[in-house]
């Protein structure tokens, strides 16, 4: 019972660590053939926005605000991504114990 106790003790700092990891790391996405990008960390939160000039057309607001949109979904597809990579193995090892995330 011990060694199961010290075992699951393990996997949470490992969940603990992963988590910290996908908290500094940066994903990007991208729409518009890359006149948006927009950069959020593993965990989702945006970073940073960038429009490229060509994008920006006052009389046509709405495409613009759709490709922000698009590039941000796109980050946070990647993001969850990330996350799927680093935290899968993780969640299932600790999956049914109560008080975890998973």
């Amino acid at each position: 019972m011990q060694q199961l106790l010290q075992q699951a003790q393990k996997m949470q700092q490992d969940l603990a660590l992963a988590q910290e990891e996908l908290a500094a790391t940066e994903v990007e996405g991208q729409a518009g053939g890359g006149l948006v990008k927009a950069t959020v960390t593993g965990s989702g939160e945006l970073r940073s926005l960038a429009i490229d000039p060509k994008a920006v057309d006052p009389e046509d607001t709405e495409t613009l605000a759709d490709l922000i949109v698009a590039a941000v979904q796109a980050a946070n597809e990647n993001a969850q991504q990330l996350q799927q990579e680093k935290l899968g193995p993780l969640a299932q090892g600790l999956g049914g114990m109560p008080g975890l995330p998973f």
